[in-house]
């Protein structure tokens, strides 16, 4: 148990999977129906959220350490990829992108831009694609930012870069 509590530590950045960046700004003990419980509390600045997981239960719901930057190179290679839409019909697939954003797989997240990801020529997206889409790309660039030093900017032009150099889907 107290090993799994050392892997995170105040001031540094998280990814919480149904939120994504955080960053722990403290442990606390905490008294909750009469258990004292040791909790570490993960501020989500742009959401103006705060969160408080129980230390123990911390790698259990599957909060993790950043991405390394090779994790991120990877994430890069996925996105370069061509989109793969299955035929299969949209309630479906949105629940599968919905599952892959909340995984905090930043693979995964990286699939759904790839997959969602629509150039000029494409046609438009309806609103719920569009809302997944812009969904996973945020938790995409919050992380690479967090990674490369904290540039929000930087990330996504960088992002953007990958998904301009790719090639066209077939439509």
């Amino acid at each position: 148990m107290s090993k799994k509590k050392l892997d995170f530590r105040p001031n540094e950045f998280v990814v919480y999977p149904a939120h994504g960046v955080g960053k722990i700004v403290s442990i606390e003990e905490q008294e909750v129906a009469g258990i004292s419980l040791e909790l570490f509390v993960i501020a989500f600045e742009k959401d103006k959220m705060t969160l408080r997981v129980p230390t123990h239960k911390a790698t259990e719901v599957g909060m993790r350490n950043l991405a390394s930057p090779d994790e991120v190179a990877d994430a890069m290679k996925t996105m370069k990829g061509k989109a793969r839409v299955k035929r299969a019909m949209w309630s479906r697939r949105a629940q599968e992108y919905e599952q892959k954003i909340n995984s905090g797989d930043l693979i995964a997240i990286a699939e759904v831009v790839r997959d969602l990801h629509r150039t000029d020529d494409q046609r438009e997206q309806s609103y719920s694609e569009r809302q997944l889409y812009e969904a996973a790309l945020e938790r995409l660039t919050r992380e690479v930012a967090a990674v490369g030093g904290g540039d929000e900017l930087a990330a996504q032009k960088k992002i953007s870069d990958v998904l301009q150099s790719r090639a066209p889907a077939a439509a």
